[in-house]
Parts: structure tokens; sequence; C-alpha cells
């Protein structure tokens, strides 16, 4: 069908993949958590079409150019990692600080303060965070080939169809994110030291997802 081999597998293989935790499902968790279901679906559709837009340069064969000139990678990856650093430290900043103020008698009114930087604007930082992975061209490439026929005339289909089977795949997993992120919220609003502990934890993640990246090879 359309030039496509073993699509349940390729099913499966995409939900065991998506479920892993990584930067974009926790951007999107921690915009529904601090901002509430329409920041989610925001942070949730900048990570939609920053998966198309390298679903669409690793059908291009921009792979193939990441991997012929090892320049390119480093620039993108260190960009990249350093992006996600940032975004780490500012989490673990907002979390010293709410914990510092535990005791002030203006919590309630700090719970509300304006967020950090780095979790405003939850489309364009979605984005972001979505493109700045070079390896995630290099994997989609590597994966996607796998299931299209090479004597299929049109490849262009194979590559479509299977990006809607990720992206929708992908769509449920985070509106799942999302609502749970809002019940968090509620949590968190009524237990400060949880919110400092899931803040912080999410900030570690980043910072590990940081150095991931920066350690990592275009092989």
């Amino acid at each position: 069908m359309l030039g496509i081999t073993d699509f349940w597998t390729f099913v499966l293989g995409t939900v065991a993949i998506i479920l892993l935790p990584g930067p974009n499902s926790l951007f999107v968790l921690s915009a529904a958590a601090r901002r509430g279901v329409g920041a989610g679906y925001r942070a949730a559709a900048g990570v939609v079409v920053g998966d198309a837009v390298l679903m669409v340069l690793s059908a291009a064969g921009v792979a193939s150019l990441l991997t012929a000139y090892p320049p390119l990678f480093l620039v993108i990856k260190y960009a990249g990692a350093a992006y996600l650093g940032y975004v780490g430290l500012a989490m673990l900043r907002g979390a010293w600080r709410r914990w510092r103020t535990r005791h002030d008698p203006a919590a309630p009114r700090l719970l509300a303060a304006p967020e950090p930087a780095a979790i405003r604007a939850p489309f364009r930082r979605a984005l972001v965070v979505s493109l700045i992975n070079p390896k995630a061209i290099l994997f989609f490439v590597s994966f996607f080939i796998q299931f299209v026929d090479p004597t299929y005339p049109w490849p262009a289909l194979s590559f479509l169809a299977l990006g809607l089977v990720v992206q929708v795949t992908s769509v449920l997993y985070l509106t799942a994110l999302i609502f749970a992120g809002t019940f968090l919220a509620t949590q968190f609003r009524a237990r400060r030291r949880l919110a400092v502990t899931a803040t912080t934890g999410v900030a570690a993640l980043f910072l590990g997802f940081s150095f991931k990246l920066a350690t990592a090879t275009a092989g």
C-alpha cells in the first residue's frame, strides 16, 4: 500500500519511539502544567510543525548533507545543546526562586508570576526545541527508509503516509500529556514542595538532553 512495507511494524515502532521521554514531550507537559491547555496545544503545534519540517528535510536528503559535512553537523549540534541547556537552567532558576519564597506571605500571588522566558511563547519555543536536533533528521531518514519499497515509483507518497502516521500518533500522545499537565498544575498550586521537585526534575532532564546532544555523533 503506497509503497509501504510492514506497515503495522512501522506503527508499533512509531508508538514505542514516541513514548520515549524527550525534550519535545517534556516541553509540552511543562507548558500545560504552567499555563494550561491552550498553551499546551500551542506547544504541541510547534512540535508537529517542527517534526514535519524535519521529515521533509530528511526526504530531501539533508541527512546526507549532515553526514558529508561534519562541521555543519557540529554547528547545529552545539547550538541545539546550548539551547536545551538554557531551557534547563531557566527552569532550575525558577524552581530555586519558588523554594526561597516558600514562607513568603505573598506566596499565592507568586505562583501566578510570569514564567521564565524559556517557557513563554510555547509555539515558538517548542518549534525551536524540535528543530535543533540534527540527530532527528538522521533518525527519520534511517527509520523511514526501512519501510519504503525501493521499487515504488512515487516514494514521496510513501514518506507522506509514514509521516502522517507519526504526526497522528504524536498528537494523540501530546494530548494525553497536555491534560496530565493541567492535572499536575492543580497539584502544584496546592503543594509547593511538589512543584519545586517536579520543576527541578524536568530541568535536570533538559540538562541531560543537552549533554546527550553535545556528545552525539553523526554515525
